[in-house]
């Protein structure tokens, strides 16, 4: 999503509609994708001057465990992290609502994977606006305290957290992942059928399903007011989970690359010193 564009998700289509693309092609281009960011990562890890963030949003069933992980498989648990975010805990509740997230910020050299992130605050919040009282705000007294001003605040504030990462290295990338209603749906009685699927599934979910048009309607103004050039949103369709997955992992590795890092390089002095080191190995297996 460009920055300051109107999102419209009517507009988006939540299936693959590249017609080159093919499900049994698809699955030795992902492994490439993979390969190549298992190779970034490593060098991410040695260079330590970046980190990355990376944030999963989507309503229920649209694929983002499955995501997740088929597109890390190949990387160094070392260098990784994922953090599923439910409801905020009392504990939590106590800090302002971007607290929790920055305690689990990648360090230079790591990468961080949100599985539902700081924009709960203005996605399900904004569909349930009364979850707002558990935070004890001053001056928000009531739902009626929490209006249009309320929300354009709190995207400004978001901005701003995530342009004061940016600037000090950390690349991050949103993934919305677009599901239709009709998919949804499909994948909910899956999980209903499916003895192994159903601790997947909760009556919470069709109470959440029965807010579909309000969370099209959170998703487009929190898109459309926090889409940066340093903290960009994409679109995936969701439809067609192994398009979803190629799409995912293709976008994380171009951005890769425009990091440009490579291996640190040594000094004359270290490679004097590696050499010694060399010999002195060399000797010991020569004495044996």
């Amino acid at each position: 999503m460009k920055p300051n564009s109107k999102v419209k998700l009517s507009r988006f289509s939540t299936k693959c509609d590249n017609k080159l693309l093919a499900k049994d092609t698809s699955a030795a281009l992902l492994y490439e994708s993979r390969e190549h960011l298992a190779e970034i990562q490593d060098m991410l890890y040695a260079h330590r001057k970046y980190s990355v963030l990376l944030i999963f949003q989507a309503l229920d069933a649209a694929g983002k465990d499955g995501a997740i992980k088929h597109i890390m498989t190949g990387f160094n648990p070392q260098g990784v992290r994922v953090y599923s975010f439910k409801a905020p805990n009392n504990r939590e509740l106590d800090h302002d609502y971007l607290w929790r997230h920055m305690r689990t910020l990648p360090a230079r050299g790591e990468i961080v994977i949100h599985n539902r992130s700081h924009y709960e605050n203005v996605l399900a919040t904004r569909v349930h606006p009364d979850w707002i009282m558990k935070e004890s705000i001053p001056d928000i007294d009531g739902v009626k305290d929490i209006d249009d001003k309320f929300w354009k605040m709190r995207f400004k504030q978001i901005r701003r957290f995530e342009k004061t990462l940016a600037e000090n290295g950390m690349l991050i990338m949103k993934f919305f992942l677009h599901v239709s209603k009709k998919e949804q749906k499909k994948r909910l009685i899956e999980r209903i059928d499916n003895p192994a699927k159903n601790w997947k599934f909760s009556l919470d979910d069709l109470k959440e399903r029965a807010h579909w048009e309000d969370y099209q309607k959170a998703y487009e103004e929190a898109l459309s007011a926090t889409s940066a050039d340093y903290a960009p949103w994409y679109v995936i369709p969701a439809d067609d989970k192994w398009f979803t997955r190629l799409a995912i992992a293709s976008i994380i590795s171009r951005e890769f690359d425009k990091l440009k890092i490579n291996y640190p390089q040594v000094s004359e002095q270290q490679k004097a010193e590696l050499q010694k080191a060399k010999a002195l190995l060399e000797a010991e297996r020569h004495g044996f």
